[in-house]
């Protein structure tokens, strides 16, 4: 079992990670971490805040000559931006005598349940945590398992299929064109049409101060046959990634493989025939998204995500002023116009995560060295079956 707990607020002055249960032995590159932490920055639709920052990973313990050591691995990202909010989110000092305190919840953000939870008499001591910059933490414990998970063959990809109501046409099966595709796109899509009306759809939401949601698709491939488990619904992986996609902030919907549309037809239409050919079992389509009965079964992993458009209007919606409970325009913090492309980035990260903890629980050693062997001999045992 891997885990890991992370701390910081927005404009803190950093996010932290502390990542438990890690392998020892794995070769980490701090190039991908980074790699990873800047593509969340990226893509068109994105505010002000993405010009400020620029992502690197700091690792204070759990490494070693590059390598794994078993330990717990502490992950850093400082923020740039805390310089210039060193008075107003002060860890320690009295509040400013000239303090301008959120007190306009804005619609559809965590501000009104969090303040009256928590009861904080100020939005933002709820607003700095539950915003997306914190994101940047699922990206950096995503980061690290993904290594993990090339290691041992298996790959993960995004791209966006839908913002805006402007949908992209489905990918081929030519993975590396896909992908290069979809990394080279601002908006993240493998569809150049799309493309050219997802960002003209942006530029209309920015004139309009409004935003815009959408949906990403993330893709698995190379996972082992047994992944994951039918004998309770805390093991079953489907579950498990459901869960995890629907923890990353604005996500309102999650399918696995044909996901809502497989309500929509026969089943014989959503099932997939199994053949055996030259050795192994194979299917001539993935409905299911690689996954039956919460397990894996050999296909490609398929998850979709659907993101509500950003709650921080440049427009904004009513509200009431917590302190006088009179009627104002909500309050308006720094934001982007769409984050979806960015959005697809996390759920990589995230989708990686899920997926290595349920590799560890299959395979599950204190090195690699000692998951190699158990992975060579667990596909010795498959080709017999």
């Amino acid at each position: 079992m891997i885990r890991y707990l992370s701390a910081g607020e927005s404009h803190g002055p950093e996010l932290t990670v502390i990542v438990d249960g890690f392998p020892s032995g794995l070769r980490v590159s701090r190039d991908e971490l980074n790699r990873q932490l800047k593509r969340r920055q990226l893509g068109y639709g994105r505010g002000y805040r993405q010009q400020i920052e620029s992502d690197e990973v700091e690792v204070t313990s759990g490494i070693r000559f590059g390598e794994t050591l078993g330990s717990p691995i502490t992950l850093r990202i400082a923020n740039r931006d805390w310089v210039h909010w060193t008075e107003r989110m002060s860890i320690w000092d009295e509040p400013p005598a000239n303090l301008k305190r959120v007190t306009r919840p804005r619609p559809g953000h965590a501000d009104l349940g969090g303040a009256i939870k928590y009861q904080h008499e100020d939005i933002r001591n709820i607003l700095e945590r539950a915003s997306a910059r914190n994101t940047a933490t699922l990206v950096a414990a995503g980061a690290l398992a993904r290594q993990l998970l090339r290691h041992f063959g298996i790959e993960v990809a995004s791209h966006v299929v839908e913002i805006g109501g402007i949908r992209a046409q489905q990918w081929t099966n030519d993975w590396s064109a896909w992908v290069q595709a979809a990394e080279s796109s601002p908006v993240r899509t493998a569809d150049a049409q799309a493309e050219a009306q997802m960002m003209a759809k942006i530029d209309e939401a920015k004139e309009r101060g409004d935003t815009l949601g959408g949906v990403f698709e993330v893709v698995v491939r190379g996972c082992p046959v047994g992944l994951g488990s039918h004998v309770h619904p805390d093991r079953k992986l489907d579950g498990r990634l459901a869960q995890a996609i629907m923890s990353i902030q604005a996500i309102k919907g999650v399918e696995i493989g044909l996901g809502f549309e497989a309500a929509r037809r026969w089943g014989s239409q959503v099932h997939d025939p199994i053949h055996y050919e030259n050795g192994r079992y194979t299917r001539p389509s993935n409905g299911a998204g690689g996954l039956e009965g919460g397990i894996t079964n050999g296909q490609p992993l398929v998850v979709r995500g659907a993101m509500k458009p950003i709650s921080t209007l440049y427009t904004p919606l009513m509200s009431v002023d917590m302190v006088t409970k009179q009627p104002e325009p909500a309050a308006v913090e720094r934001s982007d116009y769409c984050a979806v492309p960015a959005a697809s980035v996390v759920a990589e990260n995230v989708v990686a995560w899920v997926v290595a903890d349920a590799f560890l629980e299959k395979f599950g050693g204190d090195s690699i060295a000692e998951i190699a062997e158990r992975v060579e001999a667990y596909q010795r045992q498959v080709a017999k079956r």
